[in-house]
């Protein structure tokens, strides 16, 4: 009886007459040419470019990916940080102050100015915020928008733009005025700035002034400001934007002239017309922050109409 041989797939000589045939059907010099085509193939410019667009775009991805969670942890530190300082701060109203004064009244009674000046003062108590940060020397409220925040100011217009209130590094920065400015004796235009952040924190909802609904409602045309030596009320008489410029943040003039030619500049700016005037007696605040990414701003101008000294 004749043995029955088993042989493995790969040594059958059925499958290896087929390795064979195949080997011999097509010739070497057209195997090595298959082969050099796949190499080719493979390192093909064109997949070449769609490696480098695949690792273009994972990149880009991961890059989004890092900054987005950035913009989030500082938008998170910002609230808690906006919150706790209004829970920290004594900030309250107040009817009358002692020595207060209108500034500039008109003779029409039935001017918005009598509206605005009989609004109460905001007032606030610094102390501890100083001892926080003893650059704090305002607080600011607009109205119509969600600006409520203590102002600081340093030596410089650079460092609050990428530090808090707390110092701490944080891309929101923080609201500041002008180095150059005085609060006790105000200057001819005294400049607050704050980054427009898309989330509304900082002077983010400033672009709220832009809109009809805002402009139509009156009450919202005031700015009211706290410093360590007085309260004061502003009447804001000009809103627009503008492609970045250092013109609108000159704090002092030479002369009447120069000076009563910016304030005409500004208020023909303006988007809206408010029904007021402005001339070269009277003090202006301007705030100032950015509209979006290509250098454009959203600027605002108010005169001050009423003061109140604290006492010492």
């Amino acid at each position: 009886m004749q043995k029955q041989v088993t042989y493995h797939k790969k040594y059958h000589p059925r499958f290896h007459h087929r390795k064979h045939h195949f080997q011999s059907q097509y010739p070497k010099k057209y195997l090595d040419s298959r082969n050099t085509y796949n190499q080719r193939q493979l390192f093909h410019p064109k997949r070449k470019y769609h490696f480098l667009l695949y690792g273009i775009s994972i990149f880009l991805i991961l890059f989004s990916g890092f900054h987005i969670s950035l913009w989030l942890i500082d938008y998170y530190q910002t609230i808690k940080l906006s919150k706790q300082l209004q829970n920290q701060a004594t900030v309250s109203e107040t009817e009358e102050i002692l020595d207060s004064s209108f500034i500039h009244p008109p003779e029409d009674q039935n001017d918005r100015y009598w509206d605005y000046v009989n609004l109460d003062f905001l007032q606030v108590d610094f102390t501890s915020l100083r001892q926080e940060n003893p650059d704090t020397i305002a607080w600011i409220e607009v109205l119509g928008t969600s600006i409520n925040y203590p102002v600081v100011q340093t030596d410089n217009n650079d460092y609050y733009l990428t530090h808090s209130f707390d110092h701490r590094k944080n891309e929101a920065g923080w609201i500041f005025a002008d180095y150059r400015n005085q609060f006790d004796e105000l200057n001819d235009n005294s400049i607050i700035y704050g980054h427009g952040r898309w989330d509304g924190t900082m002077f983010g909802s400033l672009k709220q002034v832009l809109e009809d609904g805002w402009f139509l409602d009156y009450q919202n045309h005031v700015i009211r400001l706290s410093t360590l030596h007085a309260n004061m009320i502003f009447q804001i008489f000009s809103v627009y934007t503008i492609y970045k410029e250092s013109y609108y943040m000159i704090p002092n003039f030479s002369s009447l002239l120069s000076y009563q030619t910016f304030l005409d500049t500004i208020q023909k700016r303006s988007k809206f017309t408010f029904p007021t005037t402005v001339n070269t007696n009277d003090k202006i605040l301007t705030l100032s922050t950015c509209q979006d990414n290509d250098g454009n701003r959203i600027v605002v101008h108010a005169k001050l109409i009423r003061k109140g000294i604290l006492p010492d």
